[in-house]
């Protein structure tokens, strides 16, 4: 299940990719960036993983109690 999701998800961003090289058109871009292909997808994708790592860290040093934590009160 893992292994199909991870194929589905890399099929998905390799299709948005590819989609956003085609059709960009360079001649009604603002900002430099938004001239580089598929720059909007790879910095969602990284923003992403950063808020997944980020929170998790967060959960496991600050949420998270050990499980005899309301035992010695």
């Amino acid at each position: 299940m893992k292994r199909r999701l991870g194929v589905m998800g890399i099929a998905a961003f390799v299709l948005t990719f590819l989609l956003d090289i085609i059709f960009l058109d360079p001649h009604h871009v603002e900002l430099w960036w938004h001239k580089v292909p598929g720059f909007d997808i790879i910095f969602g994708f990284i923003g992403c993983v950063a808020i997944i790592i980020v929170s998790k860290w967060l959960g496991k040093h600050f949420l998270q109690r050990h499980e005899r934590y309301y035992e010695g009160r």
